[in-house]
Parts: structure tokens; C-alpha cells; sequence
């Protein structure tokens, strides 16, 4: 397919053509600048992005699954970002989000794209940023971005979101401890899945607090069940609604555009950054943060100039 056939594919909805689009994203083709200056701005702007993140154990696949079903359910097209660890050999995505998603797999108002960190977090979130995007321009609303784990990355690619579901469930022990640490930060609405479990009522006492002082609240589900999804997400669609009333919305995307701008401003000039770093091989015994501040000096007389 050449340029203007993904584009006019991506309006049509092709699957292939919006297949095509991601990968080039992905693979940082020449002609991308040209694809994502196309994109519908007005689609972009409407479109709801909701984050689901949580430790692992927490049944967020399971969760987003029934997520999807009751968007459908509302006649709604449903757009998913499945955010995978890598493998350190392949640099593929290896959790399998698509797998546990299979019964919406044939459905042509579901489109789901798992996307891999390939030990380079800030060409991830650059992308990731990029395919929210072309997702939207497709007619997909809303967009669900669905993160692995508890980890610095899952807290910046989450930032992505308009709103974000923080998923935990009883018997993780010491991971509500990383949940309070981290990603409170980012929690918009906190879920105890699971609710049908000895315990879940005193994980929501204890996460009941802190939601209080968050002005957020608690939400229980039994997601394997589909039980609680549809409150998750009017609740999740509400604040939506109402930070993009107060102009919250707003300035959250463009903070992360500012991000977005500086992760792919890093994945251009990386290239220029390694062969400054082998020119100066004579250093390398010397402390990584001595080299790399030279490199850096050095990198800046060339940009200034």
C-alpha cells in the first residue's frame, strides 16, 4: 500500500491499512511525518483514552476483555493498546494480551495492537502516543491502553490516558505497597477486582482511604464474571466528561505531547549519540556519567551551532 491509500484506508477503517500505519510508526519509516500530519484532529480530540494499569495478578486482560464487550454492547468502536514486556531476544511482544482477548478477535470494530517495550522505554511511549492517534482518526472511541505491571514504565506510558483505572485484588501482599509508592499518582478511579475473594472488603477499606484523599473513589468488580464493568466504566466516562469541562483533559495531553516531543526527539538523534560515544572510545574507562556528560557537551556545541 503506498502513502495515500493508508491514509484513505485509515478513514475507511481498513484494518490493513491501520495495521500498515502502526507498523510504520513502529519502524520509524520516512514517510510517517506525512502520515500523522493526515490524521483527524477533531477525531483526536473527541476521543476518550482510558488507561488500565495495575500489578501483575490483578486480572487487568480479563478485565479490558469485558471492557471491550460492553463498549460493543453500547454500539461503540473500541480501540486497545496492549503493552507488553519484551524479550530480550526477539524484541517482540511476548505477554499475550491478544490471546486472552481472542473472542473479540473477528470483530471489525475491535482493534487490537500489542506493542512491545524492546528495552527502549521512550521510543515506546513516543509510539504509543502516535497509534492512540491514528486509532482515533479510525473512528475508535474509546481507546483502552492496558500496562503489565507496577514499574517506572507503566507510570509514564499510562500518562497517555485521559483517565486511568488503577486494578489491584486481594492476595498480592507486598504489590499494594508499589501501587501506594507509584502509581497513585496517575489513578483516576481505583478498582478491587476480584471482589468475590476472602479479603477484597479490606483491600477496599484500605485503598477507601487513600481514594478519599484523592477525591477519587473505589470500585469493586468480579471482571471474570463481567460483574461491576459496566459502573467502571460510566464511572471512568464521567470524569472524563468533567476534566474535559474544567479543561483538565486538555492540558494533561499537552503535557504528555511535551513528552511525546522529547522521547522522539531522543529515538532521532540516538543513532548520532552512539557513534559520538564509539569516537571516543579512548574514555570509555572512565565513569559512564563522565562520558556520557561530554558526549552530551559536545552533542550540544553541534545542535547550538
Amino acid at each position: 500500500m503506498n502513502i495515500e491509500e493508508i491514509i484513505k484506508g485509515i478513514k475507511e477503517r481498513s484494518p490493513r491499512a491501520i495495521a500498515r500505519a502502526i507498523t510504520m510508526v513502529e519502524n520509524g519509516d520516512v514517510l510517517v511525518e506525512d502520515l500523522l500530519s493526515s490524521l483527524d484532529k477533531e477525531a483526536i480530540d473527541r476521543t476518550m483514552v482510558f488507561g488500565i494499569t495495575g500489578p501483575p495478578g490483578a486480572g487487568k486482560s480479563t478485565l479490558t476483555g469485558k471492557m471491550i464487550g460492553y463498549c460493543r454492547k453500547l454500539g461503540k468502536r473500541v480501540g486497545v493498546i496492549a503493552v507488553d514486556p519484551s524479550s530480550p531476544l526477539s524484541g517482540g511482544a511476548i505477554h499475550g494480551d491478544r490471546i486472552r482477548m481472542m473472542e473479540h478477535s473477528l470483530d471489525m470494530d475491535v482493534v487490537i495492537r500489542s506493542m512491545a517495550t524492546r528495552g527502549r522505554l521512550g521510543g515506546l511511549c513516543a509510539s504509543a502516543g502516535a497509534v492512540c492517534r491514528i486509532l482515533a482518526s479510525s473512528g475508535c472511541n474509546p481507546i483502552i491502553i492496558e500496562t503489565v505491571g507496577v514499574g517506572q514504565s507503566e507510570i509514564d506510558i499510562v500518562k497517555i490516558a485521559d483517565v486511568t483505572a488503577l486494578v489491584s485484588a486481594p492476595g498480592l501482599g507486598d504489590d499494594i505497597q508499589a501501587l501506594k509508592a507509584g502509581l497513585m499518582e496517575v489513578a483516576d478511579v481505583m478498582v478491587v477486582n476480584k471482589a468475590d475473594k476472602p479479603e477484597a472488603q479490606m483491600l477496599a477499606v484500605e485503598l477507601n482511604e487513600i481514594a478519599r484523599e484523592k477525591g477519587t473513589e473505589v470500585i469493586l468488580t468480579i471482571a471474570s464474571e463481567g460483574k461491576g464493568i459496566d459502573k467502571l466504566y460510566h464511572t471512568m466516562e464521567k470524569i472524563y466528561l468533567e476534566n474535559e469541562k474544567k479543561g483538565i483533559k486538555q492540558q494533561k495531553r499537552i503535557e504528555y505531547r511535551k513528552k511525546e516531543i522529547t522521547d522522539w526527539v531522543i529515538e532521532m538523534i540516538r543513532g548520532d549519540i552512539e557513534k559520538k560515544i564509539d569516537s571516543i572510545d579512548t574514555d570509555l574507562d572512565k565513569d559512564p556519567r563522565v562520558v556520557a556528560s561530554k558526549v552530551a557537551s559536545e552533542l550540544k556545541d553541534v545542535l547550538v551551532n
